[in-house]
């Protein structure tokens, strides 16, 4: 699972390898605690152009589809399991026309042992950006009227996938990293083998988790009132 990550730039400075083309005016500020229901910069090419527009969004972590009738539904949302999504309602609209990518700087996951659980900071051993695979859905609240410009709230979540290697010590299941060769047609909306680009996308994410280094961090980050740089720093 991925419940909590890190965004250490302005979403704006993470995504120029995948070539945006329109950003939102107040993207969110840079946060080392994000948690479900905040929001979050998302990439998604727009259905109504044509060709589609690539545009880095604002957007609520935890997926709410249209036909729910209450936002709330998205708090326990905020992950899908790659391997279940085509079939399951909550998901299955999105993934065949409402594709995203989140980027971030890292994430955190907490390892189980007999002492308890111990929160590890995940991240590109580079420092480069790391992108997740998702979803997106717009939600039209009922309780606003239609000339509102708040009744739209637009939503994500982040795929997952079985561990490997020595992410699959800390937890059974990580983030669906999203290699940027795949962002291009997992973002493409008139893309039809879609469930093909899902498949390449998921063997292709063990070669991103390679690439990735951790530490033991603060158990402050269980906190979310807590958000500073300190958080990402390792401890004993």
């Amino acid at each position: 699972m991925c419940g909590r990550f890190v965004v250490a730039n302005v979403a704006s400075e993470l995504v120029g390898v995948l070539r945006v083309d329109v950003e939102a005016d107040e993207l969110p500020r840079p946060s080392y605690n994000i948690a479900p229901t905040s929001q979050v910069a998302i990439v998604l090419d727009s259905i109504k152009s044509e060709p589609p527009v690539r545009r880095l969004e604002v957007a609520r972590w935890g997926l709410v589809p249209g036909w729910a009738k209450d936002v709330k539904i998205g708090a326990r949302a905020f992950n899908a399991r790659s391997e279940e999504i085509e079939d399951k309602p909550m998901f299955r609209n999105a993934l065949i026309k409402r594709r995203a990518v989140i980027p971030a700087s890292g994430y955190y996951e907490w390892k189980t042992t007999d002492a308890g659980k111990t929160p590890h900071y995940i991240h590109p051993a580079d420092g480069s950006p790391l992108f997740f695979a998702g979803l997106y859905e717009w939600w039209k609240d009922p309780a606003r009227a239609d000339d509102d410009p708040a009744r739209w709230v637009l939503s994500c979540t982040i795929l997952t996938r079985d561990a490997i290697g020595r992410l699959g010590s800390i937890h059974d299941r990580m983030p669906l990293f999203m290699d940027p060769d795949f962002a291009d047609a997992w973002l493409d909306p008139t893309t039809e083998n879609v469930g093909d680009v899902l498949d390449a996308a998921i063997d292709a994410a063990p070669d991103v988790a390679e690439t990735l280094d951790d530490h033991v961090v603060s158990a402050a980050v269980g906190n979310v009132r807590n958000d500073s740089a300190e958080l990402i720093e390792p401890v004993e």
